[in-house]
């Protein structure tokens, strides 16, 4: 087994700057990408019907509440 050590201050004051960044994009998306994602916004065909979307996240809901046996969280 690895013997224990201690980070130094170096590696302490690095952990807490990587903990104060927050997720981001990368770039800014392209005029297409923009586009597209509006285009997939007013077509329900795309972006589903929010009541059967809705009904369905119930539905898995209390599918995981039944679920027995390996993987069951209790």
């Amino acid at each position: 087994m690895a013997e224990h050590t201690s980070p130094d201050r170096e590696t302490q004051q690095a952990e807490v700057e990587d903990a104060a960044v927050t997720g981001h994009a990368d770039r800014p998306p392209t005029d297409d990408e923009a586009a597209a994602a509006d285009r997939a916004a007013g077509d329900p065909a795309l972006s589903g019907d929010q009541e059967e979307v809705g009904e369905h996240y119930r539905e898995m809901a209390e599918r995981g509440v039944e679920q027995k046996g390996e993987g069951r969280i209790s």
